[in-house]
């Protein structure tokens, strides 16, 4: 079987940007009542948009403290839980180890890591859809730009800038939030263009 050919760097850098999620369906969850109400939503889905995001270090030695914030996402809404106040900590952990829903993302393994370090659990359920697409005979590693490429013959933008912007902070910026979110959001939709959902 002949291996899919992945487009180059400059073959997506020309094609149209793939839509994302507006503010409007962006939840900042900061508070226990806040993530209690998250977690209501979320528990109606059976798959869900799953990243995280940490404050970066920039010396050589010096261990992330992340994550600072998780994201997960439906297809009509995605939540961005900070991990300041420890009830809205704790029902993060909760969605974390429900195993009854799929949480969907790319190179999760890092971020499976730091989760049971900082806040005590196994997250359940958790799908990497890298490996989806090497059981598909994609060889290189697939991370979301390549995917939305593939699948939706779409540009994924991603924000180098808030990439490595100051994820603890109690104030995140709108495009901290809209990076956040549409990294989750992207990531189930890539997970239902793949058949799986």
């Amino acid at each position: 079987m002949e291996t899919p050919a992945l487009p180059a760097p400059e073959e997506i850098a020309l094609l149209e940007p793939l839509e994302r999620l507006g503010l409007q369906h962006i939840a900042l969850v900061s508070t226990g009542a806040q993530a209690e109400q998250a977690a209501d939503l979320l528990l109606r889905a059976p798959a869900w948009g799953f990243d995280t995001e940490s404050r970066p270090t920039f010396e050589a030695g010096v261990a992330s403290e992340g994550p600072h914030v998780v994201q997960l996402a439906t297809l009509g809404q995605a939540f961005v839980f900070q991990l300041h106040d420890p009830r809205c900590r704790a029902v993060t952990a909760e969605l974390l180890a429900h195993a009854g829903a799929v949480k969907a993302g790319f190179g999760l393994g890092d971020d499976k890591r730091r989760i049971t370090h900082k806040l005590g659990v196994q997250p359940e359920g958790v799908l990497d859809l890298d490996t989806v697409f090497r059981q598909r005979g994609y060889r290189r590693q697939m991370g979301i730009k390549a995917a939305v490429a593939v699948l939706f013959g779409r540009r994924y933008l991603k924000s180098k800038r808030a990439a490595t912007s100051n994820w603890s902070q109690r104030q995140l910026t709108d495009a901290q939030l809209l990076y956040a979110a549409n990294d989750a959001w992207a990531a189930l939709r890539v997970y239902h263009a793949l058949g799986l959902g």
